[in-house]
């Protein structure tokens, strides 16, 4: 049975609140409406169930549809352990932060009723726009000369550039703009196009150390880009800074990039903003930080429109709550937070998109990591505390994460996950920090960097313990950077026995041209990373195979890497004492930096290398063995690691042969 390509389900809230309130009830304790049918053998806690209606008049004590709360915050205001705020269709634009916490057998619910469509908006609609007529024109053009002969006086001319006054803060960089729902893009040069996961790059010709990049496309006068915005990405870093100075050919930053002398300067991608100049495309906006007025480019009155700005990072506050349901709820332009005390937080049926957003990267002079790690633990549906779920949720479109994992013992089930880390930083579909996590049965597709960025961190007052990686389908990975892997995990930690196993890595897709395909693996040991076990992973197209590891740093000590099928590479692993206690057998595929590996320490034995394993239909990507499969009955007995074969002798690869084959992804 070929192992699935990855396929995004469109799953809707729709679908998903009309069986909330059976779901619900799945989970012992839950606060169940009235007339609802409990499950036998189920324990289920009483409360009141309070109803909350877009359209009810303000006033309502919640106890009726009737006379229903006319936001959740209402609702939030009064429930309490048992208690329920059953949520009809509508847009609610807050935040909503409980005045209580539930118990663990009582929780707190917030639930789309049943067949409801339920967004917790971090958006405002906006109204008033108008056309940019000769005299507006004229203002803009004495504030910046260069607005004069540019494509924004072309759509002035051609009637397709609009304002109107809102204050969206101080960062004109970092405002976002959604136009009938989809993110509108800053202009800029190049003008990127609106698929955030693969826009259209401009490669610098030439450029050097002291912060000068050259390209023949840089035809604006001298003095244009004067002060612009430039986002530069290279290699595995991004960074934004300013340009100082400009003329046809070439700009100057005010700080060179960092770790640019660690590739050739031709590997530099880059694009400008800031400059009104640029808005002559549909979909992109300018934002005048100083004037306060967006300026939108639009074929056509944007009152026919539904326009909208960002004005608030979170649609739910859970950071000082414990014991908290959300069941069934979308999210627009904003996320939800727990807190460093929450425990028994179930997020289940989050319909999310657009979770966080930013771009600019602030550089430092020489640190290459100060430059990566913008919106790590700070984006997407950011989990702190313990024993807290992220579940059967679909969730799209980040700067950064799409779940971040931090405290200890928090666990993401069956989430597809998709067009993340569009910022091209070190967020990740799922980016996991502290220890004791578990992700697993997830769906992940087209991020910028990794599906899953594996840290490990110690958490005051616990004992430490090992993270479970297992059954996910990871694809699309590298899309904005490289030397990373579907599942990348850096530097020079111990990690406690955390297992990474039965994962499905496939199809990475790098920018065409620079360094591709350089370092892309399914899963990546980065600079000493140590006591982990890789096993019954599959991967296909992966430059450097189903996984990499790299001694540099501490060593690559005590991991086992067991029955993977897809090839590796070993890096720095050769030098006396960098690869102690790593066992490396059963595996199948071709082993790059084989020769001399064993000199560090590490062990290797009874991997098919060379020899062609006679898989069932490997074009298909069906690993399976055949019946005449040289590895069959040739693996090393590991104990719960490769049980399940017909045969006496377990069989090399991450399929034993005869066993019923398993899967991974996101489950119905």
């Amino acid at each position: 049975m070929p192992i699935p390509s990855p396929s995004p389900r469109s799953r809707r809230v729709l679908g998903l609140a009309g069986t909330a309130l059976a779901a619900s009830a799945l989970v012992a304790g839950t606060a169940v409406p009235a007339g609802a049918a409990a499950p036998p053998g189920l324990r289920l806690t009483s409360g009141t169930t309070y109803h909350v209606s877009a359209d009810a008049a303000q006033g309502g004590d919640g106890l009726s549809v009737q006379s229903a709360f006319s936001s959740i915050q209402a609702c939030a205001d009064v429930a309490g352990p048992g208690d329920t705020c059953l949520i009809e269709t509508g847009r609610y634009e807050e935040t909503v932060t409980p005045a209580q916490s539930g118990t663990s057998g009582s929780p707190v619910t917030f639930q789309a009723a049943p067949d409801a469509d339920v967004v917790v908006s971090g958006t405002e609609v906006l109204s008033g726009f108008t056309p940019v007529d000769q005299t507006q024109l004229a203002g803009v053009i004495a504030t910046d000369p260069f607005a004069a002969d540019s494509l924004f006086s072309d759509a002035v001319a051609a009637g397709k550039a609009y304002s109107v006054a809102v204050d969206l803060g101080d960062a004109g960089g970092e405002a976002q703009i959604f136009t009938d729902g989809s993110m509108d893009i800053e202009a800029s040069f190049p003008f990127p196009g609106t698929d955030l996961l693969d826009p259209v790059i401009e490669r610098a010709d030439a450029g050097t150390a002291n912060a000068t990049i050259v390209d023949s496309t840089l035809t604006r006068p001298a003095g244009y880009w004067d002060g612009a915005r430039a986002l530069t990405s290279y290699w595995y870093v991004t960074a934004t800074g300013s340009v100082a100075s400009s003329s046809p050919g070439s700009v100057t930053l005010t700080t060179a990039p960092p770790c640019v002398h660690k590739v050739e300067p031709t590997e530099t991608w880059f694009r400008l903003s800031g400059k009104i100049g640029e808005l002559g495309h549909p979909g992109s906006y300018f934002y005048d930080a100083d004037a306060k007025r967006l300026y939108v480019y639009s074929d056509d009155d944007p009152a026919g429109h539904t326009i909208e700005a960002k004005v608030r990072d979170l649609a739910f506050d859970l950071s000082a709550a414990s014991h908290i349901r959300v069941e069934g709820i979308g999210l627009f332009g904003a996320t939800i937070r727990t807190g460093d005390t929450s425990t028994g937080v179930v997020l289940d049926g989050i319909d999310g998109r657009y979770l966080s957003h930013y771009w600019d990267v602030t550089q430092g002079a020489t640190d290459c990591g100060a430059n990566v790690t913008r919106g790590v633990t700070t984006s997407g549906i950011i989990i702190k505390g313990t024993g807290n779920t992220v579940q059967n949720s679909h969730l799209q479109y980040s700067a950064g994460n799409g779940i971040s994992l931090g405290g200890y013992g928090n666990t993401a089930i069956d989430n597809v996950i998709t067009d993340v880390d569009y910022a091209g930083t070190y967020a990740a579909a799922v980016a996991v920090q502290g220890h004791s996590q578990t992700v697993t049965h997830n769906t992940m597709a087209r991020m910028g960097r990794s599906g899953i960025n594996l840290q490990w961190n110690g958490v005051a007052g616990t004992t430490a313990g090992p993270d479970r990686i297992a059954y996910n389908d990871i694809s699309g990975h590298a899309t904005l950077s490289v030397d990373t892997a579907a599942i990348y995990s850096c530097c020079s930690a111990y990690m406690e026995g955390t297992r990474v196993d039965h994962n499905v890595l496939h199809d990475p897709t790098p920018r065409p041209g620079g360094v591709y395909p350089f370092g892309i693996s399914g899963i990546y040991a980065d600079n000493g990373m140590s006591d982990m076990q890789i096993d019954n992973n599959v991967g296909w197209g992966n430059h450097e195979g189903t996984v990499e590891l790299n001694g540099l740093g501490t060593g690559s000590h005590d991991n086992l890497v067991y029955n993977n099928t897809g090839g590796m590479t070993l890096f720095y692993v050769k030098e006396p004492g960098q690869s102690t206690g790593t066992k490396i057998y059963n595996n199948i595929g071709p082993i790059t930096g084989l020769a001399g590996a064993t000199d560090g320490g590490l062990e290797l034995s009874n991997n098919l290398v060379d020899v062609d394993p006679l898989f069932v239909d490997a074009a298909a990507h069906d690993y399976r063995l055949q019946a005449s499969s040289p590895a069959r009955g040739a693996a090393i007995p590991l104990p719960g690691v490769n049980d399940g074969s017909t045969d006496a002798v377990p069989s090399l690869g991450a399929f034993q042969y005869g066993a019923a084959p398993w899967t991974a992804g996101a489950r119905p």
